[in-house]
């Protein structure tokens, strides 16, 4: 805080005070004391001081120029200062100043006293050292070269325009701050450089947190934050200084950031007037947000709290596109609570949630191209590195994105599944957003129809069938498949579309098994041909001969060939009652009774298939039980016999 030290007048006539000043000064023992009876009389707002002519003509032009066009002089002058800046407060100061008394300048009254110099005309023309220059000389070296300071000075000359913008104070205070912040700026990192620890600077950023400037910005108006913000991207600020500021300035200025719980409510409790103004602080903010269009440093938590206001307080479709688009380029990193945007005037009546706004993000995620996805860190893949990625493959950044995307969207359908108001149409169209290859697995998927075909029971049945067509029957689990089987919410062609591939799978399993289980047979019979001297019972044995053993084992083998024969049969009498099954779907149904009659015929079929893979498995354990077996005693028998003849030779 600058102190000016004005010394006392050198004029005689320093008359008797006879105003009401304000209790600072009333106490003052600086303030002169004189038997002169004051002869002027100066108004301000409505404040009257009872003063002298001498030592305010002696300072100000703008009083010696308004007494001279007034020519009584018999009674005392009363003078008129209705637009003075800074009010009578400031007047104030600038009397004292005149009368010789100390001034104490800060930064919470220099703006006033500059501008009511200014209008006094308290200039270096009129008298040496006079308080105009006294103020700028504060400003200067006190306020100018301090951020802080200067955000206070700038938030005071909100209530004294037009005269702090006439005399630049308002341009110099801003080109002040935008200037500082970028010395900061390099000044901090020319520390971590020096450090060479990122630890540090994650240290300096914590302690920078505590009494930061830009926590301060806030205080200005929407007008000067605008100016500060647009001085400083044209000085090169940092971008995440940027987004720190403008995020901080929003959870100040907008009341549905400042409390979530508004935004489960919407704009019912904001009056239009509050609705307004928050809609032009809301466009504000997004115009100047960092116009990199990649992953930015304002966190997608941040940008959602900001679309779910756009919505509430009915902002411009732009602004609105603009919060979408930034919101698609990060929707990877997006969790449930990021996405369930309230409807704009769903109290009681329509949707919960604007699926539309929804839609439109993870259209636009979809058609992001390649190089819009980065590394962890947020800067973007080289060029040169492109070749290593197949954008399709499931190591692809793209894709590893996609499949984060699916699973947040499998949640977000789960969720607005429970809306019995909305639209069938609305929940299609997000189901059948995203390409098959988004998920590996759908149950998920299922999960969330499943629940929106219990809460819709009345849909139609070309709508619940196109519903139901976006779940991969290839891509359900076991246990999903088998309870789709039997969901009679589902249609008829699903739940055979579901039997069929089950079917299909347990086909192929067999499969590979009897291949598995040929080979191992073969390679058994290989080894008994090497060692034909092995047990079957893991150990030497006088009761069974190896030939006798060699026949049993044969007898063994060719008895698991014709199950394994006859299980095959049996698949293919089920491949053809599955045909007829079908055959018999084509044909008109017999209403409810015919169909439930189906279901449970499918449903026996897939049991049996189930029965015969587990015998067919036993059968292989058996077998593989066998030839290990087999194989280890024959081992043991070579080698006895090895030891025998060394014995002997010796």
């Amino acid at each position: 805080m600058g102190v000016v030290t004005v010394p006392e007048s050198k004029q005689s006539a320093s008359g008797k005070r006879a105003f009401r000043p304000s209790s600072g000064i009333r106490h003052s023992p600086q303030w002169p004391v004189s038997d002169v009876i004051s002869d002027l009389i100066i108004e301000v707002g409505s404040s009257s001081f009872s003063l002298h002519k001498f030592p305010l003509v002696s300072r100000s032009g703008r009083i010696r120029k308004l007494l001279l066009e007034t020519k009584d002089s018999k009674n005392a002058q009363r003078l008129s200062l209705p637009s003075l800046p800074g009010g009578s407060e400031a007047f104030e100061l600038a009397a004292k100043f005149c009368y010789g008394v100390t001034v104490d300048f800060t930064s919470s009254n220099i703006a006033a006293v500059r501008c009511a110099a200014h209008y006094l005309d308290m200039t270096e023309e009129v008298s040496e050292k006079n308080l105009e220059a006294r103020a700028e000389a504060f400003l200067r070296d006190s306020i100018f070269t301090d951020i802080s300071k200067s955000i206070t000075v700038l938030h005071s000359c909100e209530r004294l325009f037009p005269v702090a913008e006439d005399i630049t104070l308002v341009g110099r205070l801003i080109n002040a701050i935008a200037v500082n912040a970028c010395k900061e700026q390099l000044a901090s990192g020319l520390l971590k450089l020096d450090q060479k620890f990122a630890s540090v600077g994650r240290l300096a950023e914590a302690e920078r947190s505590s009494d930061w400037w830009g926590r301060s910005l806030p205080i200005l108006k929407l007008d000067f934050f605008q100016r500060v913000l647009s001085a400083m991207k044209s000085k090169g600020l940092n971008q995440d200084i940027i987004s720190e500021i403008l995020m901080s300035y929003a959870r100040n200025s907008l009341q549905i950031i400042r409390d979530p719980n508004l935004v489960k409510v919407g704009s019912a409790i904001i009056d239009s007037d509050q609705q307004k103004k928050q809609r032009t602080v809301l466009e504000s903010i997004v115009g100047l947000l960092p116009t990199q269009a990649n992953k930015s440093s304002i966190p997608i938590s941040f940008l959602s709290s900001l679309l779910k206001t756009a919505i509430g307080s009915s902002a411009s479709v732009s602004c609105r596109s603009d919060l979408e688009r930034r919101i698609s380029h990060q929707l990877d990193q997006a969790i449930l609570e990021d996405i369930l945007i309230p409807a704009s005037g769903s109290h009681g009546h329509g949707a919960m949630y604007d699926t539309d706004s929804v839609q439109r993000i993870f259209s636009m995620f979809l058609n992001l191209d390649e190089c819009d996805y980065g590394d962890d860190d947020g800067d973007l893949v080289d060029e040169s590195e492109l070749g290593l990625y197949d954008f399709e493959g499931a190591e692809s950044p793209k894709q590893s994105s996609i499949l984060k995307v699916s699973k947040l969207m499998d949640s977000f359908l789960a969720e607005v599944a429970l809306d019995s108001n909305l639209p069938p149409a609305k929940f299609i169209a997000l189901a059948e957003l995203l390409p098959d290859h988004a998920r590996l697995v759908c149950d998920a998927l299922y999960r969330a129809v499943d629940i929106f075909l219990k809460v819709h029971p009345n849909m139609k049945d070309s709508e619940r069938y196109r519903l139901c067509k976006t779940i991969n029957c290839q891509k359900l689990s076991q246990d999903a498949s088998s309870h789709a089987a039997q969901n009679e919410r589902l249609p008829v062609q699903i739940a055979v579309q579901v039997l069929f591939y089950e079917q299909t799978r347990l086909k192929n399993a067999m499969s590979s098994s009897g291949r598995g289980s040929i080979a191992g047979q073969s390679q058994f019979f290989f080894f008994q041909g090497q060692f034909p001297h092995r047990s079957a019972s893991g150990a030497a044995s006088g009761a069974i001969s190896p030939r006798d053993n060699y026949a049993s084992v044969r007898r063994e083998n060719r008895d698991l060939r014709l199950e394994v024969a006859r299980m095959r049969m049996r698949l293919t009498e089920l491949e053809k009652d599955h045909v007829s099954m079908k055959r018999e779907f084509v044909k008109p149904s017999g209403g409810g009774r015919g169909r439930n009659r189906l279901f449970r015929t499918l449903t026996r079929g897939l049991s049996k298939l189930n029965a015969i893979v587990f015998r067919l498995r036993s059968s292989e354990s058996v077998a593989n039980g066998k030839h290990h077996t087999e194989e280890k005693t024959n081992s043991e028998r070579r080698f006895m016999f090895q030891k025998k003849r060394c014995h002997s030779v010796s």
